[in-house]
């Protein structure tokens, strides 16, 4: 049974920088895509950020500011979020899939979530 669990979260003043971490066990196999969505409140989860091996994507609103790293060997991904702004406000979701394809259409499985919160 796969299992994530992220950390990381929590308050900071907008323009400030933020680290999520996720670990996840009882994957079978090597390579798997892993990534971050969030979901803001009254809003659906979208993507954030993806990465497999050396491949990575960002959604738009992120770009430059966020970026995304992976330990294949540890099973581990982070998110560094920097220059965070009142819309990055958050719960923040770690998922994990076989490909990509299957992470953005957001068919992985998921953490519990951690709440990221910036102040104006």
């Amino acid at each position: 049974q796969v299992r994530l669990v992220e950390s990381g979260g929590g308050l900071v003043q907008a323009g400030g920088s933020l680290r999520l971490s996720c670990v996840a066990s009882g994957l079978a196999g090597n390579t798997y895509a892993m990534g971050w969505f969030r979901q803001a409140p009254g809003k659906d989860r979208v993507f954030v950020a993806g990465i497999k091996s050396i491949a990575t994507k960002y959604t738009d609103a992120v770009k430059g500011r966020f970026t995304i790293s992976q330990d294949g060997a540890r099973n581990t991904v982070d998110l560094q979020m920097n220059s965070l702004k009142s819309e990055d406000t958050a719960v923040y979701y770690c998922t994990v899939a076989t490909s990509m394809g299957t992470l953005l259409r957001g068919m992985g499985s998921w953490g519990q979530g951690t709440q990221v919160t910036v102040s104006s």
